[in-house]
Protein backbone atom coordinates (compact mmCIF):
# COMPACT_ATOMS: atom_id res chain seq x y z
CA UNK A 1 0.00 0.00 0.00
CA UNK A 2 1.44 3.42 -0.94
CA UNK A 3 1.99 6.20 1.55
CA UNK A 4 -1.10 8.15 0.61
CA UNK A 5 -3.25 5.02 0.73
CA UNK A 6 -1.79 3.92 4.04
CA UNK A 7 -2.59 7.20 5.76
CA UNK A 8 -6.09 7.43 4.35
CA UNK A 9 -7.81 6.23 7.53
CA UNK A 10 -5.06 7.30 9.88
CA UNK A 11 -5.56 10.79 8.40
CA UNK A 12 -9.13 10.69 9.70
CA UNK A 13 -7.93 9.96 13.23
CA UNK A 14 -5.20 12.59 13.00
CA UNK A 15 -7.24 15.47 11.65
CA UNK A 16 -10.59 14.93 13.35
CA UNK A 17 -9.44 13.87 16.82
CA UNK A 18 -5.90 15.17 17.38
CA UNK A 19 -5.78 18.00 14.81
CA UNK A 20 -2.67 16.68 13.05
CA UNK A 21 -1.61 16.02 9.48
CA UNK A 22 -0.83 12.55 8.19
CA UNK A 23 2.90 13.34 8.21
CA UNK A 24 2.94 14.09 11.95
CA UNK A 25 5.86 12.53 13.84
CA UNK A 26 5.39 10.40 16.95
CA UNK A 27 6.55 13.30 19.08
CA UNK A 28 3.87 15.53 17.51
CA UNK A 29 1.25 12.82 18.00
CA UNK A 30 2.17 12.47 21.65
CA UNK A 31 2.16 16.23 22.18
CA UNK A 32 -1.22 16.61 20.44
CA UNK A 33 -2.68 13.79 22.55
CA UNK A 34 -1.56 15.40 25.81
CA UNK A 35 -3.07 18.69 24.69
CA UNK A 36 -6.38 17.07 23.70
CA UNK A 37 -6.53 14.99 26.88
CA UNK A 38 -5.92 18.08 28.99
CA UNK A 39 -8.52 20.22 27.24
CA UNK A 40 -11.18 17.49 27.23
CA UNK A 41 -10.54 15.95 30.64
CA UNK A 42 -13.93 15.64 32.40
CA UNK A 43 -12.52 17.19 35.58
CA UNK A 44 -11.36 20.31 33.72
CA UNK A 45 -14.69 21.40 32.22
CA UNK A 46 -18.01 22.68 33.50
CA UNK A 47 -20.44 20.08 34.78
CA UNK A 48 -22.86 20.70 31.89
CA UNK A 49 -20.09 19.79 29.40
CA UNK A 50 -18.70 16.82 31.35
CA UNK A 51 -20.46 14.04 29.47
CA UNK A 52 -19.37 15.27 26.04
CA UNK A 53 -15.86 15.95 27.33
CA UNK A 54 -15.56 12.38 28.57
CA UNK A 55 -16.48 11.05 25.12
CA UNK A 56 -13.91 13.31 23.44
CA UNK A 57 -11.30 12.37 26.05
CA UNK A 58 -11.77 8.67 25.35
CA UNK A 59 -11.69 9.18 21.57
CA UNK A 60 -8.41 11.10 21.86
CA UNK A 61 -6.89 8.33 23.96
CA UNK A 62 -7.89 5.64 21.49
CA UNK A 63 -6.72 7.68 18.50
CA UNK A 64 -3.34 8.15 20.19
CA UNK A 65 -2.97 4.43 20.94
CA UNK A 66 -3.62 3.58 17.28
CA UNK A 67 -1.50 6.33 15.68
CA UNK A 68 1.48 5.98 18.01
CA UNK A 69 1.87 2.22 17.48
CA UNK A 70 2.96 1.34 13.93
CA UNK A 71 1.42 -2.14 14.03
CA UNK A 72 -1.93 -0.91 15.30
CA UNK A 73 -1.86 1.92 12.77
CA UNK A 74 -1.31 -0.51 9.93
CA UNK A 75 -4.09 -2.79 11.18
CA UNK A 76 -6.48 0.13 11.45
CA UNK A 77 -5.64 1.37 7.95
CA UNK A 78 -6.28 -2.14 6.58
CA UNK A 79 -9.29 -3.31 8.61
CA UNK A 80 -10.73 -0.43 10.61
CA UNK A 81 -11.86 -1.05 14.18
CA UNK A 82 -12.74 -4.66 13.39
CA UNK A 83 -9.03 -5.39 13.85
CA UNK A 84 -9.43 -4.53 17.55
CA UNK A 85 -12.70 -6.36 18.14
CA UNK A 86 -12.18 -8.64 21.20
CA UNK A 87 -14.50 -11.26 19.67
CA UNK A 88 -12.06 -11.54 16.77
CA UNK A 89 -8.95 -11.78 18.88
CA UNK A 90 -8.18 -8.05 19.00
CA UNK A 91 -9.24 -5.54 21.60
CA UNK A 92 -8.25 -2.16 22.99
CA UNK A 93 -8.81 -2.79 26.66
CA UNK A 94 -12.56 -2.29 26.50
CA UNK A 95 -12.39 1.27 25.15
CA UNK A 96 -15.33 2.53 23.05
CA UNK A 97 -15.29 1.88 19.30
CA UNK A 98 -13.82 4.92 17.53
CA UNK A 99 -16.22 4.37 14.62
CA UNK A 100 -19.16 4.63 17.01
CA UNK A 101 -17.68 7.77 18.54
CA UNK A 102 -17.31 9.36 15.11
CA UNK A 103 -20.85 8.40 14.17
CA UNK A 104 -22.16 10.02 17.34
CA UNK A 105 -19.83 13.04 17.50
CA UNK A 106 -19.63 13.98 13.84
CA UNK A 107 -22.72 12.38 12.28
CA UNK A 108 -20.70 10.29 9.82
CA UNK A 109 -17.22 10.80 8.29
CA UNK A 110 -17.80 10.47 4.56
CA UNK A 111 -16.08 12.58 1.92
CA UNK A 112 -12.60 11.03 2.09
CA UNK A 113 -12.40 10.24 -1.62
CA UNK A 114 -8.65 9.68 -1.95
CA UNK A 115 -8.11 6.07 -2.94
CA UNK A 116 -11.83 5.69 -3.67
CA UNK A 117 -13.24 5.01 -0.20
CA UNK A 118 -14.34 6.31 3.14
CA UNK A 119 -13.23 5.36 6.61
CA UNK A 120 -13.32 1.54 7.05
CA UNK A 121 -16.14 0.47 9.32
CA UNK A 122 -18.21 3.60 8.60
CA UNK A 123 -20.13 1.98 5.75
CA UNK A 124 -19.86 5.04 3.51
CA UNK A 125 -22.01 7.16 5.83
CA UNK A 126 -22.82 10.58 4.42
CA UNK A 127 -21.09 13.57 5.93
CA UNK A 128 -22.72 16.37 7.88
CA UNK A 129 -25.28 16.44 10.67
CA UNK A 130 -27.48 13.38 10.89
CA UNK A 131 -30.94 14.49 12.04
CA UNK A 132 -33.34 11.61 12.68
CA UNK A 133 -36.42 11.62 10.48
CA UNK A 134 -38.75 11.03 13.41
CA UNK A 135 -38.65 12.70 16.79
CA UNK A 136 -38.37 10.91 20.10
CA UNK A 137 -41.40 9.08 21.45
CA UNK A 138 -42.66 9.54 25.00
CA UNK A 139 -43.19 6.42 27.11
CA UNK A 140 -45.17 6.23 30.32
CA UNK A 141 -47.12 3.72 32.40
CA UNK A 142 -50.89 3.93 32.72
CA UNK A 143 -52.55 2.11 35.61
CA UNK A 144 -55.92 0.53 34.90
CA UNK A 145 -58.34 -1.49 36.99
CA UNK A 146 -59.41 -5.01 36.16
CA UNK A 147 -62.91 -3.59 35.58
CA UNK A 148 -61.50 -1.27 32.88
CA UNK A 149 -59.77 -4.19 31.19
CA UNK A 150 -62.93 -6.30 31.36
CA UNK A 151 -65.34 -3.70 29.98
CA UNK A 152 -62.99 -1.54 27.92
CA UNK A 153 -62.46 2.15 28.57
CA UNK A 154 -62.15 5.43 26.72
CA UNK A 155 -60.64 8.38 28.55
CA UNK A 156 -59.79 11.93 27.46
CA UNK A 157 -56.92 14.03 28.75
CA UNK A 158 -55.25 17.34 28.02
CA UNK A 159 -51.85 17.19 26.34
CA UNK A 160 -49.25 19.95 26.03
CA UNK A 161 -46.56 19.53 23.40
CA UNK A 162 -44.17 21.50 21.21
CA UNK A 163 -45.11 22.18 17.59
CA UNK A 164 -43.19 23.98 14.85
CA UNK A 165 -43.71 27.74 15.03
CA UNK A 166 -45.90 28.81 12.11
CA UNK A 167 -44.74 32.43 12.27
CA UNK A 168 -41.14 31.63 11.30
CA UNK A 169 -41.91 28.20 9.79
CA UNK A 170 -39.49 26.60 12.20
CA UNK A 171 -36.48 28.76 11.31
CA UNK A 172 -36.42 30.51 14.69
CA UNK A 173 -35.60 33.87 13.16
CA UNK A 174 -37.02 36.76 11.22
CA UNK A 175 -37.02 36.63 7.45
CA UNK A 176 -33.48 36.96 6.10
CA UNK A 177 -31.82 36.44 9.48
CA UNK A 178 -28.65 34.39 9.71
CA UNK A 179 -27.77 31.76 12.28
CA UNK A 180 -24.49 30.45 13.69
CA UNK A 181 -23.40 27.05 14.94
CA UNK A 182 -24.58 26.07 18.41
CA UNK A 183 -21.63 26.26 20.81
CA UNK A 184 -22.89 23.33 22.89
CA UNK A 185 -23.04 20.74 20.09
CA UNK A 186 -20.73 22.57 17.66
CA UNK A 187 -23.44 22.67 15.02
CA UNK A 188 -24.07 18.93 14.94
CA UNK A 189 -27.51 19.08 16.52
CA UNK A 190 -26.68 16.04 18.67
CA UNK A 191 -24.73 15.25 21.78
CA UNK A 192 -23.11 12.01 22.85
CA UNK A 193 -24.12 11.15 26.40
CA UNK A 194 -23.34 8.28 28.74
CA UNK A 195 -26.29 6.53 30.38
CA UNK A 196 -25.94 4.14 33.33
CA UNK A 197 -27.55 0.77 32.67
CA UNK A 198 -26.36 -1.04 35.79
CA UNK A 199 -23.83 -0.93 38.63
CA UNK A 200 -20.57 0.11 37.03
CA UNK A 201 -22.00 -0.25 33.52
CA UNK A 202 -22.68 2.63 31.14
CA UNK A 203 -23.81 2.81 27.55
CA UNK A 204 -23.24 5.60 25.08
CA UNK A 205 -26.10 7.10 23.10
CA UNK A 206 -26.80 10.14 20.97
CA UNK A 207 -29.52 12.62 21.92
CA UNK A 208 -30.73 15.83 20.28
CA UNK A 209 -29.08 18.96 21.63
CA UNK A 210 -31.51 20.80 23.90
CA UNK A 211 -29.88 24.20 23.39
CA UNK A 212 -30.55 24.37 19.65
CA UNK A 213 -33.48 21.92 19.68
CA UNK A 214 -31.50 19.50 17.51
CA UNK A 215 -31.00 21.94 14.63
CA UNK A 216 -27.33 22.71 15.29
CA UNK A 217 -27.97 26.44 14.72
CA UNK A 218 -28.58 29.41 17.03
CA UNK A 219 -30.28 32.65 15.96
CA UNK A 220 -28.84 35.91 17.42
CA UNK A 221 -31.25 37.40 19.96
CA UNK A 222 -32.07 40.54 17.97
CA UNK A 223 -32.99 38.46 14.92
CA UNK A 224 -35.13 35.88 16.71
CA UNK A 225 -38.77 35.25 15.91
CA UNK A 226 -41.01 37.16 18.33
CA UNK A 227 -43.45 34.28 18.55
CA UNK A 228 -41.09 31.44 19.52
CA UNK A 229 -38.16 33.63 20.67
CA UNK A 230 -35.75 31.61 18.52
CA UNK A 231 -36.78 28.22 19.88
CA UNK A 232 -38.41 27.27 16.54
CA UNK A 233 -41.24 25.58 18.41
CA UNK A 234 -44.15 26.81 20.54
CA UNK A 235 -46.34 25.07 23.08
CA UNK A 236 -49.69 23.76 21.92
CA UNK A 237 -52.50 22.18 23.94
CA UNK A 238 -54.91 19.59 22.62
CA UNK A 239 -57.27 16.96 23.98
CA UNK A 240 -56.36 13.34 23.30
CA UNK A 241 -58.47 10.21 23.59
CA UNK A 242 -57.05 7.01 25.00
CA UNK A 243 -58.98 3.84 24.15
CA UNK A 244 -58.35 0.65 26.13
CA UNK A 245 -59.92 -2.35 24.36
CA UNK A 246 -61.80 -5.11 26.18
CA UNK A 247 -59.47 -7.89 27.23
CA UNK A 248 -56.29 -5.80 27.13
CA UNK A 249 -53.52 -7.16 29.34
CA UNK A 250 -50.73 -6.09 31.65
CA UNK A 251 -47.84 -4.76 29.55
CA UNK A 252 -49.92 -4.03 26.44
CA UNK A 253 -48.88 -0.83 24.66
CA UNK A 254 -51.29 1.78 23.31
CA UNK A 255 -49.69 4.16 20.82
CA UNK A 256 -50.97 7.67 20.06
CA UNK A 257 -49.16 8.25 16.78
CA UNK A 258 -47.52 11.63 16.20
CA UNK A 259 -48.68 13.18 19.49
CA UNK A 260 -45.24 13.79 21.04
CA UNK A 261 -43.12 16.93 20.60
CA UNK A 262 -42.40 18.16 17.09
CA UNK A 263 -39.10 19.58 15.83
CA UNK A 264 -38.24 21.27 12.52
CA UNK A 265 -37.50 18.83 9.69
CA UNK A 266 -38.79 15.89 11.74
CA UNK A 267 -41.98 13.94 12.06
CA UNK A 268 -43.29 14.14 15.62
CA UNK A 269 -42.74 11.14 17.86
CA UNK A 270 -45.47 9.03 19.47
CA UNK A 271 -46.94 8.89 22.95
CA UNK A 272 -46.75 5.27 24.11
CA UNK A 273 -48.75 4.10 27.13
CA UNK A 274 -47.85 0.78 28.77
CA UNK A 275 -50.76 -0.70 30.72
CA UNK A 276 -50.15 -1.46 34.39
CA UNK A 277 -52.86 -3.69 35.86
CA UNK A 278 -53.87 -2.74 39.41
CA UNK A 279 -54.41 -5.45 42.03
CA UNK A 280 -58.03 -6.47 42.61
CA UNK A 281 -59.69 -7.32 45.91
CA UNK A 282 -61.71 -10.25 44.56
CA UNK A 283 -60.14 -11.57 41.36
CA UNK A 284 -56.72 -12.74 40.23
CA UNK A 285 -56.00 -12.91 36.51
CA UNK A 286 -53.88 -15.21 34.36
CA UNK A 287 -54.25 -14.68 30.62
CA UNK A 288 -57.96 -14.71 29.88
CA UNK A 289 -58.90 -16.68 33.02
CA UNK A 290 -60.01 -15.36 36.40
CA UNK A 291 -59.67 -16.83 39.88
CA UNK A 292 -61.60 -15.99 43.06
CA UNK A 293 -62.21 -17.39 46.54
CA UNK A 294 -65.60 -18.98 47.18
CA UNK A 295 -66.58 -18.78 50.85
CA UNK A 296 -69.27 -21.25 51.85
CA UNK A 297 -70.60 -22.38 55.20
CA UNK A 298 -70.15 -25.86 56.61
CA UNK A 299 -73.84 -26.56 55.94
CA UNK A 300 -73.41 -25.51 52.28
CA UNK A 301 -70.30 -27.67 51.97
CA UNK A 302 -72.34 -30.66 53.14
CA UNK A 303 -75.73 -30.02 51.54
CA UNK A 304 -75.22 -27.66 48.56
CA UNK A 305 -76.63 -24.20 47.88
CA UNK A 306 -78.22 -21.91 45.28
CA UNK A 307 -77.28 -18.23 45.78
CA UNK A 308 -75.31 -15.23 44.44
CA UNK A 309 -71.70 -15.92 45.38
CA UNK A 310 -69.93 -12.83 43.97
CA UNK A 311 -70.32 -9.65 41.90
CA UNK A 312 -68.53 -9.84 38.54
CA UNK A 313 -66.35 -7.10 37.02
CA UNK A 314 -69.24 -5.71 34.98
CA UNK A 315 -71.53 -5.49 38.03
CA UNK A 316 -73.49 -8.69 37.37
CA UNK A 317 -74.25 -11.02 40.25
CA UNK A 318 -73.07 -14.59 39.67
CA UNK A 319 -75.55 -17.05 41.11
CA UNK A 320 -74.19 -20.52 41.67
CA UNK A 321 -76.47 -23.55 42.00
CA UNK A 322 -74.54 -26.45 43.53
CA UNK A 323 -76.37 -29.73 43.89
CA UNK A 324 -74.68 -32.58 45.69
CA UNK A 325 -76.08 -35.88 44.47
CA UNK A 326 -75.23 -38.99 46.43
CA UNK A 327 -74.00 -36.90 49.35
CA UNK A 328 -71.06 -35.31 47.49
CA UNK A 329 -69.20 -32.93 49.80
CA UNK A 330 -67.34 -29.69 48.93
CA UNK A 331 -63.94 -29.59 50.63
CA UNK A 332 -61.53 -26.71 51.39
CA UNK A 333 -59.25 -26.03 48.40
CA UNK A 334 -61.55 -27.73 45.91
CA UNK A 335 -61.79 -25.85 42.59
CA UNK A 336 -65.01 -25.20 40.69
CA UNK A 337 -64.70 -24.14 37.03
CA UNK A 338 -67.32 -21.91 35.38
CA UNK A 339 -66.78 -21.81 31.63
CA UNK A 340 -67.06 -18.51 29.77
CA UNK A 341 -67.02 -16.22 32.83
CA UNK A 342 -63.38 -15.15 32.60
CA UNK A 343 -61.86 -12.14 30.81
CA UNK A 344 -62.91 -11.16 27.27
CA UNK A 345 -60.47 -12.13 24.53
CA UNK A 346 -59.34 -9.28 22.29
CA UNK A 347 -60.94 -9.07 18.87
CA UNK A 348 -63.32 -11.90 19.80
CA UNK A 349 -66.64 -12.53 21.52
CA UNK A 350 -65.13 -15.44 23.45
CA UNK A 351 -64.17 -15.30 27.12
CA UNK A 352 -61.89 -17.27 29.38
CA UNK A 353 -63.02 -19.28 32.39
CA UNK A 354 -63.68 -18.47 36.04
CA UNK A 355 -62.08 -20.69 38.69
CA UNK A 356 -63.58 -20.64 42.18
CA UNK A 357 -61.45 -21.99 45.04
CA UNK A 358 -63.60 -23.32 47.89
CA UNK A 359 -63.03 -21.95 51.38
CA UNK A 360 -65.24 -23.58 54.02
CA UNK A 361 -66.14 -21.23 56.86
CA UNK A 362 -66.70 -23.22 60.04
CA UNK A 363 -69.25 -22.15 62.69
CA UNK A 364 -68.27 -19.97 65.63
CA UNK A 365 -67.35 -21.61 68.93
CA UNK A 366 -70.32 -22.39 71.14
CA UNK A 367 -72.86 -22.76 68.34
CA UNK A 368 -73.99 -26.07 69.83
CA UNK A 369 -76.01 -24.90 72.81
CA UNK A 370 -76.97 -28.18 74.47
CA UNK A 371 -76.51 -31.91 74.44
CA UNK A 372 -79.70 -32.42 72.40
CA UNK A 373 -78.33 -30.28 69.54
CA UNK A 374 -75.02 -32.07 69.75
CA UNK A 375 -76.79 -35.43 69.56
CA UNK A 376 -78.67 -34.33 66.40
CA UNK A 377 -75.45 -33.34 64.68
CA UNK A 378 -73.78 -36.61 65.64
CA UNK A 379 -76.73 -38.57 64.31
CA UNK A 380 -76.78 -36.56 61.03
CA UNK A 381 -73.07 -36.89 60.33
CA UNK A 382 -71.41 -40.16 59.34
CA UNK A 383 -69.92 -42.07 62.28
CA UNK A 384 -66.22 -41.86 63.02
CA UNK A 385 -64.04 -44.54 61.53
CA UNK A 386 -63.32 -47.54 63.72
CA UNK A 387 -60.03 -47.43 65.55
CA UNK A 388 -57.52 -49.88 64.13
CA UNK A 389 -54.85 -49.49 66.78
CA UNK A 390 -55.11 -51.42 70.04
CA UNK A 391 -52.05 -50.61 72.19
CA UNK A 392 -51.54 -52.37 75.50
CA UNK A 393 -51.32 -49.07 77.40
CA UNK A 394 -53.34 -45.90 76.77
CA UNK A 395 -52.83 -42.38 78.23
CA UNK A 396 -55.64 -39.83 78.01
CA UNK A 397 -54.30 -36.29 77.28
CA UNK A 398 -55.90 -32.87 76.99
CA UNK A 399 -55.30 -30.00 74.55
CA UNK A 400 -53.50 -27.15 76.32
CA UNK A 401 -53.60 -24.51 73.55
CA UNK A 402 -56.35 -24.29 70.96
CA UNK A 403 -54.73 -21.29 69.21
CA UNK A 404 -51.13 -22.43 68.79
CA UNK A 405 -49.22 -22.39 65.48
CA UNK A 406 -46.26 -24.18 63.96
CA UNK A 407 -43.90 -21.22 64.26
CA UNK A 408 -43.31 -22.50 67.80
CA UNK A 409 -42.45 -25.97 66.51
CA UNK A 410 -38.83 -26.64 67.51
CA UNK A 411 -38.33 -23.06 68.71
CA UNK A 412 -35.12 -22.50 70.65
CA UNK A 413 -33.33 -25.32 68.83
CA UNK A 414 -30.82 -25.22 66.00
CA UNK A 415 -32.73 -27.85 64.02
CA UNK A 416 -33.34 -26.53 60.45
CA UNK A 417 -36.74 -28.20 60.49
CA UNK A 418 -37.99 -25.91 63.26
CA UNK A 419 -40.75 -23.37 62.70
CA UNK A 420 -42.99 -25.48 60.49
CA UNK A 421 -40.47 -25.82 57.65
CA UNK A 422 -41.83 -29.23 56.67
CA UNK A 423 -45.30 -27.79 56.32
CA UNK A 424 -43.97 -25.00 54.11
CA UNK A 425 -42.24 -27.56 51.90
CA UNK A 426 -45.54 -29.27 51.24
CA UNK A 427 -46.80 -25.95 49.88
CA UNK A 428 -43.73 -25.54 47.68
CA UNK A 429 -42.29 -22.70 49.76
CA UNK A 430 -39.72 -24.39 51.99
CA UNK A 431 -36.19 -25.60 51.31
CA UNK A 432 -35.75 -28.33 48.76
CA UNK A 433 -33.15 -31.08 48.68
CA UNK A 434 -30.32 -30.29 46.33
CA UNK A 435 -29.93 -32.50 43.29
CA UNK A 436 -27.00 -34.79 43.75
Amino acid sequence: MNTNGRFLTALTLSTEVLGLTSEASKAEIKKAYHKAALSHHPDKVAESERVEAEVRFKSAKQAYEILYDDDKRHLYDSHGMSAFDPSRGGGMGGEPDIDDIFAQMFGGMGGFSAGGGGMPGMGGMPGGRNVPRKGRSVHQEYQVTLEDLYKGKTTKFSNTKNVVCQTCKGSGGKQGSKSHDCSVCNGRGQKAVLRQVGPGLVTQETVPCGTCQGSGQIIPEKHRCKKCKGKKVVESKNVLELYIPRGARQGDRIVLTGEADQLPDQDPGDIVFTLEEADHETFDRAGSDLRAELEISLVEALTGFNRVVLTHLDGRGIQLHVEQPNGKVLRPGQVLKIAGEGMPMKRSDAKGDLYLVVDVVFPEDGWLKDDAALKKVQDALPPAEKQDEHPEEVDEVHVEDWESDLTLFGSGSDDPRAGGEWEDEEEGEGPQCATQ
